[in-house]
């Protein structure tokens, strides 16, 4: 039984605000797909944008929840997983949205082979193991990638307030934030009160409350949910005259890059063990989904609440620096110590251009 669940919920740049290069390596085709992104705007005036950073009060941050586990949505045709990716083959999709972390009798796989699946093994688990990695751990060695990282806060359709987490990036208007799809639509509703908190520590929101005035997504998420494109930006207003970069810095962002390479996951998981205090880390080598998507996996313990933090390539543990490349997505519930992100494509590049060409307020 193949199940599947969403987390709920950057590099290189040398000097605050400074633009770095956008890499568009071994460019890849959009095999028919439309690579232009959906975008809605946010807050829309100064008024509103105040109202936003004064709803996200110190208790409501505190109680916000996780995102939930979104409901099925069908993928491209063509790709690996055609007809309905989140069906769970006979479980109920109400018992999956109450608790979207739990394994329900099927992990204890995760000795030996945790991707054998009918006998079909859909990764080399000992070469996985065999690179350095770290599974979740709070990162303590500083560097840039504190200040670039945060925690997102929104209030979804139903008027639940939940988290994400995201990432400040270079960009020509110094205030793109990058997110996974789910954390700015879901269900076919787009979320609302969307804040940005870098540096999110303990409580502490030491360089502010970044308000959304505009969100941005894949036309594939926005049509269908597809997973394969579950990547998101948001722009940011300026706060107390200053643009976002230009007070905690960018990572960079690269797109059509080789697969397989080490990668370093960061993130603010809120679900237990959790509690979306801290900065939390995964680290190791990508390896293909053979199972149901496109994206590549990586050993990681984090849980729901590190949904669109940063994957990047090229870190520098010194300087907390590198290249993001992807984003935190979803885990199979069969499998708890794997992450999945989706691979930053020309639709991911589309979705990067066009946010840093937005207006902000």
């Amino acid at each position: 039984m193949h199940r599947r669940v969403v987390l709920l919920s950057a590099v290189a740049i040398t000097v605050a605000g400074a633009l770095a290069p956008v890499s568009t390596a071994q460019a890849g085709t959009t095999n028919g797909l439309d690579p232009r992104p959906a975008g809605w705007s946010a807050a829309d005036s100064w008024s509103e944008a105040r109202s936003v950073q004064q709803y996200w009060t110190p208790q409501r941050m505190l109680a916000a929840q996780p995102l939930d586990t979104p409901r099925p949505r069908r993928t491209r045709s063509g790709g690996p997983t055609e007809g309905d990716p989140w069906a769970t083959r006979g479980a109920s999709d109400t018992t999956i949205r109450r608790t979207p972390w739990t394994t329900r009798g099927a992990a204890s796989t995760v000795q030996g082979s945790p991707w054998s699946v009918r006998g079909t093994a859909a990764v080399d688990v000992q070469q996985v193991a065999a690179v350095p990695n770290s599974p979740g751990l709070r990162w303590t060695d500083g560097g840039a990638v504190v200040r670039t990282t945060g925690r997102v806060f929104f209030t979804t359709a139903d008027g639940n307030n939940a988290s994400c987490s995201g990432s400040a990036v270079t960009s020509a208007n110094e205030s793109v934030v990058m997110t996974a799809g789910h954390c700015v639509k879901l269900d076919g509703a787009s979320h609302r009160n969307w804040v940005f908190v870098p540096g999110f520590d303990n409580g502490r929101r030491p360089f502010g409350t970044w308000v959304a005035t505009r969100l941005l997504t894949t036309q594939q998420w926005n049509a269908n949910e597809d997973i394969n494109f579950d990547v998101a930006a948001a722009v940011v207003a300026p706060l107390q005259g200053r643009t976002l970069t230009d007070v905690v810095g960018g990572q960079g962002v690269a797109f059509n890059q080789p697969r397989g390479r080490q990668m370093f996951s960061f993130g603010y998981p809120a679900a237990a063990p959790f509690d979306g205090s801290r900065l939390i880390y995964c680290s190791g080598r990508t390896f293909n989904d053979t199972v149901m998507t496109t994206d590549q996996g990586l050993r990681c313990n984090m849980t729901g609440g590190a949904s669109g933090g940063p994957w990047f390539q090229n870190f520098n543990e010194s300087t907390g620096l590198g290249m993001l490349n992807s984003v935190n997505s979803f885990k199979y519930n069969f499998a708890p110590d794997f992450m999945f992100g989706p691979f930053f494509g020309n639709e991911a590049m589309a979705v990067y251009q066009a946010a840093q060409r937005a207006n902000t307020l």
